[in-house]
């Protein structure tokens, strides 16, 4: 049935704008009896895990449905993302979605009819990126890399090109310099518009990258909504998530420019 302009509720078109980032921790273990509120595939993935694995994967799940209905302004159980890879929700529809997760922080992206991609690690990670970069990054990126040293450096570029490939729907392999990282994180990517844009900021001691494509109603650089919420109950139940106090640290925000 065709709506009507009572229909219009602008606090869930503000919304709808800018992405949205909701932050949990890990409930840590796994309940006796299975969450009724996950699908058919969501029960068949799960039953393939254990320990911290399947604690991880709960955790994602639930936290997709509390981040949908706080977007949609729906009841979480109302919510669920499309079977297989969660990229977009199959009710309420019309969002996509991201999801990462690292060393007990589980993290879930939204944004309302435009692709999106995120990814964290613990900003105090010390990896050995050397080879990485020597291997899979480009030769201007291997330049700069290399002169400054700095594996915090590294984190940044690396979370900027995970995020990267999650929002334009590719896997890593043979992928990683369709995002080419410059000195002062200047951002030239494969898709043929200027429309990407980059976010990266430190909170609860993570380091946490977005990338998402804006849409025609939202051309200006924003911050997406940054929101930590309390983890979920013994037995995970869906009941609303409350927010907890947070603090985020902004690092850069950049338009990833198209490569010519």
């Amino acid at each position: 049935m065709t709506g009507s302009s009572n229909d219009f509720n602008p606090d869930l078109a503000r919304v709808r704008q800018k992405p949205t980032i909701k932050l949990c921790h890990h409930a840590g273990q796994v309940p006796a009896v299975v969450p009724g509120w996950l699908t058919p595939h969501e029960r068949q993935k799960l039953a393939g895990l254990s320990g911290s694995r399947a604690s991880e994967f709960l955790t994602s799940r639930w936290l997709i449905r509390q981040a949908l209905s706080k977007a949609g302004s729906v009841p979480p159980d109302q919510c669920w993302p499309v079977e297989g890879r969660p990229t977009t929700s199959a009710s309420p529809a019309g969002w996509h979605l991201s999801l990462s997760h690292s060393h007990g922080l589980s993290a879930c992206s939204t944004h309302y009819g435009s692709a999106l991609g995120i990814d964290i690690e613990p900003s105090k990670r010390h990896p050995q990126w050397q080879k990485v970069v020597k291997r899979w990054f480009s030769p201007i990126e291997q330049e700069w890399l290399f002169q400054d040293d700095d594996p915090h450096t590294f984190l940044r570029v690396w979370t900027l090109k995970e995020a990267w490939l999650k929002a334009t729907g590719r896997g890593i392999a043979g992928n990683l310099q369709t995002l080419e990282v410059r000195r002062n994180f200047e951002l030239y990517g494969d898709q043929p518009d200027d429309h990407w844009q980059a976010s990266a900021f430190y909170t609860e001691g993570f380091l946490c990258t977005l990338v998402h494509r804006q849409t025609a109603s939202n051309q200006h650089s924003s911050w997406p909504s940054i929101t930590l919420l309390e983890p979920p109950l013994d037995d995970y139940s869906l009941s609303t998530a409350e927010p907890l106090d947070t603090h985020w640290e902004p690092m850069f925000q950049r338009k990833i420019h198209a490569k010519s």
